[in-house]
């Protein structure tokens, strides 16, 4: 591999045929189709053919071929050929199920994969990673990932963790000056940046020498791609579950099986019966069930502005019980608008204003403002009142700079104005105002009194009771250009300029939303508390008797009185990351579920210790989405609450169809339990019990998965993190409903015993089958159809139409009556069986409404 360290970036750039300004738009699709995209080669995938051999490798389906070959042996033909078309059935649709979420959770990937900001045909544009080529000049800041690797040709006080590739914990300083040497290693080649490195300080422009496979880690990715999907906790205790619940079915079946011996039933037939039984009354569909509801939710949620990157993280959403949020962009409109201003002397006004564009990252291009928005609204500002903005920045071009961060809360740039290198800061006002040493008073400037400084903080006291933001701005001039932090002291006082985020129109709603969904909404900035109070109080969040506190008043308070204060606490202000840190932790501690939203580099450590963390599509840096479980598209406070709603009811759903699978297999159970002890004939044939665990196991219970919210969603608790899916009331009602489907079951076989077994047995069948489709209805929700809505979920009504539809084909066509083992059916017969069937639903619907009312 060429060493580009030892390359002076002139050299490069020509090599590449590259500049400052960038590829032109004709060289980056040139190289885009001479390298191919910047991405790492996947694992290979599994094709259709390995998928579909792979579904015969499920416990459940080898006892279906042993089911079968015994068909075979005992001279029922008609069996095994259901049998088998059974398999090869269940096959098609779990390879059918694999592709669609394999697809769906592409698609998501793709909504969720980093940026990256490169300079085209001389102007700054930010397009998919993926499209970085070789020749490609990025521009790089604090926050970003290094989308491949580059050599910097322009750096100004770059810091980059590059812990993926060497190791080491902490930030390399980088420069851009030539490395002498030969084979440098990769943590000393200080004028190089990698791919999937992290910028944690300064900016630089870097020149894309490496893409895709070629760069660093594309060299560890061919050592090895083993990563494979974790399944979500739901997942895994489900099947913990079905593996309980299996061991249980079969020792029932072997019970069946022993019964039948007992009763002199032929030992392959007792065996068949048995397996069948097994076969059916285990709800394999389950996992499915589980993964295609979690694909349709991430699906839907991505339409609504909220992308999963974890689908873990769907079923925290349920439980969710505290949303720490920060306030710009996500509570409010996130465009801010200057208001007012303040100057000691009125004669610095002009210096003020001039101040505020050159300390300044923001840009210009065409109509729109680029850039954060407290200084796009500068930017905005200044060109209301002048007509000079880009004359102003070419008479008085950046020197060097000191780019803002967190800690410092100040960011610094210098000027050549005249004969003196002039240094321009702005920041927080409690923070710069500590460093003020000079004040001008009518034109003259003198040192910094107590009374003015207290003039100063009533000043911005004032702005911030009315939820303003406030900038403060000061001068110093240099003996040289160069500058460090060091220099970041000894000033002159400008101003404070004072400007309004207003909330957003939809963000009181979406509180309101919050406590009626017993979800605490709190409020997590860095801006004044004077500030934060205000908004906060506007949208709701801060109530009567609620706290709003500092950052430095938090350091003040150990663990314990913090965590008795806690559930009072509305607003935090000032704070660090590490406050950030301790609030998640502690309400944690509390038993709570909390959400953290985040969207800069300094919140990616509380994205990860929260239990979901929400990162902004927006304005986020891609540090912070790489850190968060979720990501809005759309920076909105009310899409979390949506989001909230949606994952509540994917648990639902999973639930009820889980409910709807228990209790159909229930009731196949205790009508064959009953008849083995009684001495009966047995109620199904081994091929009635296939065919119901087909056509009621799948699409009735996925129709059910697909139920759309109930408004009351919001209006219940968050549910207990902690708590098994299958509470004492769940199986309680698993059991009613299981039993009233019994009932109707026998009442049926008892009528077609008065014929004779075989339609007895027929009539059972028909009973329990059409008795589970209708069952489909009642698994929808908690209430009544009539406040469900019966035609809100047309995927249910489908499903009933299309397993009634096949039961009928079976029970009506006389060439299916031998392959089915059916026995022809009179109209009371078939009378019977309706009414029957519609029984345990109309009894269900009945109480529900009594209970309604």
């Amino acid at each position: 591999m060429k060493e580009f360290y030892k390359c002076p970036s002139a050299q490069l750039l020509s090599e590449y045929d590259s500049g400052f300004q960038g590829l032109t738009r004709q060289q980056a699709e040139q190289a885009l189709k001479r390298f191919g995209e910047n991405r790492l080669q996947e694992e290979k995938k599994k094709g259709p053919l390995q998928v579909f051999i792979e579904q015969f490798k499920d416990l459940l389906v080898i006892i279906l071929i042993v089911a079968g070959i015994i068909s075979m042996f005992t001279g029922n033909l008609e069996s095994t050929i259901v049998i088998f078309a059974v398999i090869i059935l269940n096959a098609i649709l779990g390879t059918v199920q694999h592709f669609k979420a394999e697809k769906s959770l592409e698609s998501l990937r793709s909504l969720s994969s980093p940026n990256a900001k490169v300079l085209r045909d001389g102007e700054r544009q930010e397009i998919p990673s993926a499209l970085v080529v070789p020749g490609d000049v990025v521009v790089l800041e604090a926050g970003d990932l290094v989308p491949a690797d580059g050599r910097i040709i322009e750096c100004h006080s770059l810091q980059v963790q590059e812990s993926a590739l060497t190791g080491e914990a902490e930030s390399v300083d980088k420069t851009e000056e030539i490395i002498e040497g030969d084979h440098i290693a990769l943590g000393d080649q200080k004028n190089m940046v990698f791919s999937s490195s992290l910028v944690t300080y300064g900016r630089a422009l870097v020149l894309v020498t490496s893409t895709g496979m070629d760069t660093e880690i594309g060299r560890i990715a061919t050592l090895m791609n083993t990563t494979q999907e974790r399944r979500t906790p739901l997942q895994v205790s489900l099947d913990n579950f079905s593996k309980k619940l299996s061991i249980l079915i079969l020792a029932v079946c072997a019970l069946v099986f022993g019964i039948s011996l007992f009763r002199q039933m032929p030992v392959l037939d007792s065996l068949m019966f048995a397996v069948a039984l097994a076969v059916a009354a285990i709800p394999e569909a389950l996992s499915s069930i589980v993964t295609i509801s979690l694909a349709i939710g991430t699906s839907k949620m991505a339409k609504e502005h909220a992308i999963m990157k974890k689908l873990q993280a769907v079923e925290g959403l349920g439980c969710v019980s505290v949303i720490c949020s920060d306030k710009t962009g996500t509570l409010t409109q996130n465009r801010m608008t200057v208001t007012d201003s303040y100057v000691f002397d009125p004669s610095q006004s002009d210096r003020l204003q001039l101040a505020s564009i050159l300390c300044n990252d923001g840009s210009v291009s065409g109509d729109s403002t680029l850039g954060d928005p407290t200084e796009t609204a500068l930017i905005d500002a200044y060109r209301l009142a002048h007509t000079d903005y880009f004359d102003m920045l070419k008479q008085y071009p950046r020197q060097a700079e000191l780019p803002f961060d967190s800690d410092r809360k100040l960011m610094s740039t210098v000027h050549q104005i005249g004969q003196d290198c002039l240094l321009l800061t702005k920041g927080a006002p409690d923070v710069l105002l500590q460093r003020v040493d000079h004040i001008t008073d009518q034109g003259i400037v003198r040192p910094i009194t107590d009374e003015d400084r207290e003039v100063i903080r009533k000043a911005n006291q004032s702005f911030s009771e009315q939820g303003l933001r406030v900038l403060a701005f000061a001068q110093k001039i240099l003996n040289s250009c160069e500058v460090s932090q060091e220099s970041e002291n000894g000033y002159t006082f400008l101003g404070l300029v004072a400007m309004v985020d207003p909330p957003r129109a939809e963000s009181a709603q979406a509180v309101a939303d919050c406590y009626r969904a017993g979800i605490k909404p709190i409020m997590i900035t860095g801006d004044h508390v004077a500030t934060a109070s205000a908004i906060a109080k506007k949208i709701g969040i801060l109530k009567d008797g609620d706290l709003a506190v500092t950052g430095s008043e938090l350091d003040q308070m150990d663990d314990e009185t913090l965590s008795h204060k806690l559930p009072h606490i509305s607003v935090y202000a000032r704070v660090s990351p590490e406050h950030k840190i301790r609030i998640v932790g502690l309400w944690q501690k509390l038993g709570n579920v909390v959400a953290m939203t985040g969207d800069g580099v300094n919140d990616a450590p509380a994205l990860k210790k929260a239990d979901i963390g929400i990162a902004m599509g927006i304005t986020g840096t891609e540090v912070s989405k790489d850190a968060a479980s979720m990501i809005l598209t759309d920076d909105n406070f009310a899409t979390i609450i949506k989001a909230v709603a949606n994952g509540r009811n994917i648990y639902s759903n999973i639930k009820n169809a889980i409910g709807f699978l228990l209790s159909g297999n229930t009731a196949g159970i205790l009508a064959v339990l009953f008849c083995s002890l009684m001495g009966l004939p047995v109620p199904f044939a081994a091929v009635h019990l296939l065919f119901i665990n087909l056509l009621t196991d799948s699409l009735p219970a996925i129709a059910v998965s697909m139920e759309p919210p109930a408004k009351e969603l919001l209006h219940e608790p968050p549910r207990d993190s902690k708590e098994s899916i299958l509470t004492s009331q769940f199986l309680s009602q698993i059991v009613t409903q299981g039993i009233l489907l019994t009932i109707a079951t026998l009442v049926a076989f008892y009528l077609g015993l008065t014929v004779n077994a075989a339609t007895a047995s027929t009539m059972a069948f028909a009973t329990l089958c059409l008795g589970r489709l209708w069952h489909g209805f009642n698994a929808r929700g908690k209430g009544s159809l009539v406040k469900l809505g019966f035609f809100k979920n047309p995927y249910s009504i489908g499903a009933f139409c299309l397993g009634a539809g096949l039961l009928a084909l079976v029970l009506l066509c006389p060439p299916l009556e031998r392959l089915f083992s059916i026995a022809p059916l009179n109209g009371f017969q078939l009378l019977a069986i309706l009414v029957c069937s519609i029984v345990p639903t109309l009894l269900i619907q009945l109480f529900r409404i009594i209970r309604g009312k």
